[in-house]
């Protein structure tokens, strides 16, 4: 590639990350009106901490271990995932649908810049300001109030593992936003499958508790890398489907998978706005 092809790139590229940082700002900006409104959130996390604690107290009376996990490292798994779902949070699948149901996505059919990074940009934006006002203070109190463990065993895994579910959480659910192209009310379809990528992520119950045949389908499935795989590279190890991976490995395997659903959200993409410009959605 020629010396002039480079410079044009790197324009390009500083062009979009410009971009990225003006709409996340303004974003950040538009939410810290509503700061108040994210700060109710901090009771859910804790009250949900609770309720996990005392039934699986309740369920470890009498016994030590339940599929190899002690009392001590399910309450952790639960802490855990439930600090990491504060930072990932997103809702793009639902401002997605709401745009093209209202009519109002045909402004963003004719920008030069395509939604999906717009929206991701809106999400970057919105997340660092929930770091601050939802994030921090989630973690001090599980720390210190409930006494979990929130110290990574090895920071720098957890760090990128983190970083990667973040990206596969936008991706996934970007993916269910886009079939309201195709569905008139994509509501009910919605609601299941972000109950169903709950499920499968793990935000209910660790993976290992499934039969062993719905461990071996989940393992192939995109939804583990959102909740359970952070989780368990946070906490040190992991382990699906009799399948037991070393932290480097399954982070690798994290951005494969990441990058494979990236791939699928722009062909899923590409064919939404074929469908836009050519029915007029």
């Amino acid at each position: 590639m020629t010396k002039k092809g480079h410079g044009v790139q790197r324009v390009e590229l500083s062009r979009i990350v410009g971009s990225v940082h003006a709409i996340g700002f303004a974003t950040y900006k538009e939410w810290l009106a509503y700061r108040s409104h994210m700060a109710v959130s901090l009771l859910v996390g804790p009250v949900y901490f609770l309720t996990q604690y005392f039934i699986w107290q309740s369920v470890y009376e009498g016994t030590g271990q339940i599929n190899g996990f002690t009392l001590e490292q399910m309450l952790a798994y639960f802490g855990v995932a439930t600090v990491i779902n504060y930072f990932i949070y997103d809702s793009a699948d639902w401002n997605l649908q709401m745009l093209v149901r209202s009519g109002k996505y045909v402004t963003f059919a004719l920008r030069p810049m395509p939604h999906y990074l717009y929206a991701f940009s809106q999400k970057v934006g919105h997340r660092t300001l929930g770091l601050i006002i939802e994030f921090i203070p989630i973690f001090l109190i599980f720390m210190f109030a409930f006494g979990i463990k929130l110290v990574p065993a090895q920071p720098m895994w957890a760090v990128i593992s983190i970083l990667l579910s973040f990206l596969m959480n936008f991706i996934v659910n970007y993916c269910v936003g886009l079939t309201a192209f195709w569905l008139v009310r994509a509501d009910g379809v919605r609601r299941v499958f972000l109950l169903l990528k709950d499920i499968s992520a793990g935000v209910f119950i660790p993976l290992t508790f499934f039969p062993e045949w719905t461990q071996k389908l989940l393992f192939f499935l995109p939804f583990q890398f959102i909740t359970y795989v952070p989780t368990r590279v946070f906490i040190g190890e992991y382990e699906l489907a009799g399948y037991s991976m070393s932290i480097p490995t399954i982070v690798a395997y994290q951005a494969g998978a990441t990058l494979l659903m990236a791939i699928l959200m722009l062909l899923l993409y590409r064919l939404a706005m074929k469908r836009f410009t050519g029915v007029g959605v």
